[in-house]
């Protein structure tokens, strides 16, 4: 944040009281542009906003405002309210925190990028989105500190454009902290976005010309409030109306002679000196009977009497007027046998008891009405008040709660709680019985023709996805692994274990949020390589158990996308397996290339004599070009693609177009940003050079990994694919660990496989096997029986092909030898079946 944007201190009192897109501005230059308000909004939406850029900003900023010697919140310090204290910041960064934020998006609008226009059923060429209404007007009560900032973020989750308007008697809380937030987001677009002003409501020109071109317009007070508003909002325009609202309490019999929910009535009432619109003003028994309800009137005010005094608060005239002429009116009603008033000597709190049932507001500030109200007459009773009740705070038997919550919400009320904890909530919570990002949002369609098919999100062939870039330290597995020990207990829901292919098995957990978005993500990469779930007949033969997350995935893959699956999983019964593939017309496999060569090979005559295996989709390993081949010429399939490229920690990190090829992806952007920095030096490679992938994710609320150096090497592939996605593409070039030290030279097990493909035709798998014997050390290089030349001829081979192989040999400083054996003699992971490429038994 530069200092020219922002005042420092003393700033409060400085003409310079208005926030606009960035800058700190006076009443004359304010004036001039609410006159150019639609030309601002217009610019601003022509830049759309990614929600990740607000959700890093608004995560980055609740972290500053915990900080208690941060700069933020020396900044926002004079700003406060006179009447508060460090609560407000604890309150703003609990509401800004991802977590929260992101569970907030999800609840309201679905997901966590509502914006992007994607297909709710992937069978159909049909996309959807959240898009917002384009400007909300936000009109904010005075008696609020946390409103009016808040309400704004609410338009931005939307990806709106906000303007805001504060009370000419409020700080300039709202101004500084979304100028902070703005700061925080280095593309602007928040920035863009937001407009605060600061005046009275008697400046009515102001107010027209904030509505005028507002496509809604959110007034927060009473009945008054939003009358006055609602006769600047133009037709078309939506009125979002958060107005004053009354809550009560029920109480059956059981309830109200226990103690402890007497007392947790009287914290209701106390809390916020009913100033919420959530606390109690009337309180209701299921009773006709007077004297039970004189009885406990009497009881509850010994209760009233028993809690805390208020603070040192005095009431403004108008107040003061309504809360006496409320007590003296019901005490004259005491004559006609209608009311029975008991109030504290010094007039902090009283209670009202009045036979009538009709809901009735009361004065407030531990003011309360006790009737009765058998439950057979609450609808008819509370019915008529229906736009004005909010929560409903009950006490009773787990069948009474569950009967009167029925009962409450078909009267109108919108909550329900238990006594004590009516004006409690919880992340995410409907407001007012509404979700309010929708209020601020539209449902929008995009319908396409089958030239779509494979193309999951609409936006991919728009834009790039763009985040802020990475920094921090680089992270590996084992600092990954450290990093578990850290995490929540509430954010590990769902436990993985890696296949261990490259060494230990290492642990990842994830939320079950977390876990949908990757899902679902990996389900648009499918779309994208050719799987067609409306036709699609698919076996998962991925591996099972021991917390492998392989079957599990694809399982969950298939089943947001709507596929057809048998899910078989992989077992050692190759037999069973290929005759429940023709039996159900399985014509699309999903499985572990290892694994799938294996059963194609060992049943080729029933699979090759049932011809309808017309897809493979495979992960965790990859196809050779040879293998590819034969698998299109010897058993006739017709599309041969990975199904996604990750990790167990990571998720899915790339996939596979219909255009691409061997070993390219494209990067799964709206989760990930990747780096290729050189194998030796944490620099970036030139364009095009290999290097180690570094990926850093975004969308994770339990886990926070950034540039995780996840053992893979790889390339930049240039220029736009030819599918038209904007998403950036790579080649893997294998992983560290096939570079082998051996014999002070570097081999590569990918340099073995590339020779007996080019010179035999070889499409079977190769491992290498590493030993010491003395002096020497010895490679091994194992293949299936297929391979068409002898051990001899093969080993003549790779020493002609491989020059720094042929010195390691011709130096007697490594023996070679060629092995040859079953596919199934090879070394694989027990858990998930992958072929271990390097078996080092050196020590």
């Amino acid at each position: 944040m530069t200092d020219a944007a922002l005042p420092t201190s003393g700033a409060s009192s400085t003409p310079h009281h208005h926030y606009w897109q960035g800058a700190f501005i006076g009443d004359d230059e304010a004036a001039r542009r609410l006159a150019t308000l639609p030309a601002a909004v217009e610019a601003a939406l022509a830049a759309p906003l990614d929600t990740e850029t607000l959700l890093a900003a608004c995560d980055a900023l609740a972290a500053a405002l915990r900080d208690p010697d941060g700069a933020v919140r020396a900044r926002l310090a004079p700003h406060l309210p006179a009447d508060e204290d460090g609560d407000v910041l604890a309150e703003l960064a609990a509401f800004l925190e991802r977590g929260a934020l992101t569970r907030k998006l999800r609840r309201e609008l679905g997901g966590t990028a509502p914006e992007r226009l994607t297909r709710p059923d992937a069978k159909e060429t049909v996309y959807e989105a959240w898009a917002p209404v384009g400007l909300v007007a936000h009109i904010a009560p005075g008696n609020a500190a946390t409103v009016a900032p808040l309400s704004l973020i609410e338009g931005l989750l939307a990806g709106n454009v906000n303007i805001l308007k504060t009370s000419s008697a409020d700080t300039l809380l709202a101004q500084h902290l979304l100028a902070e937030l703005a700061a925080l987001d280095p593309t602007g677009a928040v920035a863009e976005r937001v407009v605060v002003l600061r005046f009275p409501s008697s400046r009515q020109d102001w107010l027209r010309q904030m509505c005028a071109p507002a496509d809604a317009v959110a007034v927060w007070g009473g009945e008054a409030a939003v009358e006055g508003v609602a006769a600047h909002v133009p037709a078309g325009c939506r009125l979002v109306e958060w107005g004053h609202k009354i809550s009560f309490a029920y109480l059956t019999r059981d309830a109200w002679a226990d103690e402890a929910t007497l007392t947790a009535l009287a914290q209701d009432v106390c809390l916020f000196e009913q100033q919420a619109c959530s606390s109690p003003q009337v309180v209701y028994l299921d009773t006709e009977d007077t004297d039970e309800l004189h009885a406990f009137a009497g009881r509850l005010a010994r209760a009233l009497a028993a809690c805390p005094a208020p603070a040192e608060e005095g009431l403004d005239p108008a107040e003061y007027a309504e809360l006496t002429t409320t007590e003296h009116l019901a005490r004259l009603e005491e004559h006609l046998g209608l009311t029975k008033v008991i109030a504290a000597p010094d007039g902090t709190w009283r209670v009202m008891a009045d036979v009538r049932p009709a809901l009735t507001a009361s004065p407030l500030h531990r003011s309360v009405w006790v009737k009765p109200l058998p439950r057979k007459n609450l609808i008819a009773t509370l019915r008529p008040m229906r736009r004005y009740l909010q929560t409903a705070g009950l006490a009773g038997g787990r069948a009474d709660v569950a009967e009167l919550a029925a009962t409450v919400l078909a009267a109108g009320a919108t909550r329900v709680t238990p006594v004590g904890a009516m004006t409690a909530g919880y992340s995410g919570e409907p407001h007012d019985g509404v979700y309010a990002l929708q209020r601020y949002s539209r449902r929008v369609a995009v319908q396409a023709d089958e030239r779509f098919a494979t193309t999951a999100c609409l936006d991919d062939l728009a834009r790039p996805a763009a985040f802020p870039p990475p920094s921090g330290p680089l992270l590996d597995k084992a600092a990954v692994q450290e990093l578990n020990d850290g995490v929540d207990r509430r954010d590990a829901e769902l436990y993985f274990r890696s296949g261990g292919s490259t060494g230990t098995p290492a642990l990842s957990l994830f939320t079950y949020d977390d876990y949908d978005t990757q899902m679902r993500a990996a389900a648009r990469g499918l779309l994208a390589a050719g799987y067609d779930p409306a036709r699609d007949r698919t076996a998962n033969l991925f591996y099972c158990g021991g917390m492998y997350g392989g079957f599990i995935s694809f399982f969950s893959i298939l089943e947001r996308l709507g596929g057809t699956q048998m899910p078989m999983a992989a077992g050692p019964d190759h037999r069973a397996t290929a005759e429940m593939l023709v039996a159900y017309e399985v014509d699309t496999l999903f499985g572990m290339p290892s694994y799938l060569w294996q059963l194609l090979h060992e049943q080729a005559g029933p699979l090759r004599a049932y011809g309808g295996i017309r897809k493979i989709f495979y992960g965790g390993e990859h196809f050779t070009a040879e293998q590819r081949r034969t698998l299109t010429e010897e058993f006739g399939v017709e599309v041969v693609h990975s199904i996604t490229y990750g990790s167990t920690d990571l998720g899915p990190l790339g996939y596979q177009c219909t255009e691409s090829t061997g070993s390219v992806h494209h990067l799964h952007a709206d989760l990930h940003t990747l780096e290729i920095l050189d194998t030796d030096a944490d620099r970036p490679v030139a364009p095009g050079e290999t290097g180690r992938l570094v990926f850093t994710t975004h969308a994770r609320r339990g886990q926070h990994l950034g540039r995780y150096v996840i053992g893979d090497l790889g390339r930049e592939l240039p220029g736009r694919c030819p599918c038209g996605s904007h998403a950036p593409r790579f080649e893997l070039l294998g992983r560290l660990g096939d570079v082998m030290r051996v014999a002070t030279y570097f081999l590569n097990h990918r340099r073995f496989t590339a020779i007996a493909e080019e010179r035999f035709r070889y499409s079977g798998e190769l491992q290498i096997l590493l030993a010491g014997s003395g002096d020497r050390e010895s490679l091994t290089v194992r293949v299936e029986r297929t391979l068409a030349v002898g051990p001899d001829e093969a080993r003549d081979a790779f020493l002609a092909d491989y020059p720094e192989l042929r010195s390691a040999v011709d130096e007697r400083l490594l023996d070679l030898g060629v092995e040859v054996v079953d596919g199934a003699d090879l070394e694989r992971t027990a858990t998930s079946g992958k072929l271990r490429s390097v078996v080092d038994t050196r020590r």
